[in-house]
């Protein structure tokens, strides 16, 4: 089998996977592949063209960005049910997991103990890193003994947490919407390691959520 073709094919399903059962996609773009003199390439040689463009977005996708839909209301109101989110899976080559980065991860092995499957992704904001002491106080998050000031929340948590120190290779997560969302408080630090992207921007029917 031509293996552009196959890219092609798995780039179509790679699309389809994060689309509702109860949509489709439209149709494709059409695209007009001319030369330098202006004149129109043969029909053979514009669809090689394609099928050669198609590949390297495929690979750009699969090496730099994840395409997530978001399941939940664990982060909300920052994002919604059905948002559509990328995150870049870059940065982190570069520089260390920041406070309020928001991240996609896969579970570490005490989310797993907890019955979450080891191929399930998550999305939390980091509230903390190595190095770092964090705990839940009369509502407030205090960061080595200083009160946060989190106006992105849904509410005020309404659990207490011991101090709790973040030890080297770990961050500690919560979801914005702190009463409703299974994160590090219930389960610990998480491992850097099984941080797989880093929230770029986020679609929905309200206008975009972005950070920098």
């Amino acid at each position: 089998m031509n293996v552009l073709k196959m890219a092609s094919d798995f780039m179509t399903l790679q699309s389809l996977r994060w689309m509702p059962c109860h949509e489709s996609l439209g149709s494709s773009p059409s695209f007009t592949l001319e030369g330098g003199t202006g004149e129109r390439k043969p029909e053979a040689s514009r669809s090689f063209e394609f099928k050669r463009f198609m590949t390297v977005l495929l690979l750009w996708s699969m090496i730099f960005v994840e395409v997530r839909h978001i399941p939940s209301l664990s982060m909300f109101p920052t994002l919604r049910i059905g948002d559509r989110i990328i995150a870049e899976k870059v940065s982190y080559y570069f520089k260390s997991p920041a406070v309020n980065d928001i991240v996609l991860f896969r579970p570490p092995k005490r989310m797993q103990d907890l019955g979450f499957k080891k191929g399930d992704v998550f999305i939390k904001r980091i509230v903390a890193t190595a190095g770092d002491l964090i705990e839940v106080q009369q509502g407030k998050l205090l960061l080595n003994r200083n009160v946060q000031s989190e106006n992105f929340i849904a509410e005020r948590p309404s659990y207490e947490m011991h101090a709790t120190y973040v030890p080297d290779g770990f961050v500690f997560v919560m979801g914005d919407n702190r009463n409703n969302s299974c994160d590090s408080h219930v389960w610990g630090p998480l491992p850097v390691k099984n941080i797989i992207g880093r929230y770029v921007i986020g679609c929905s029917r309200s206008p975009p959520v972005q950070v920098s």
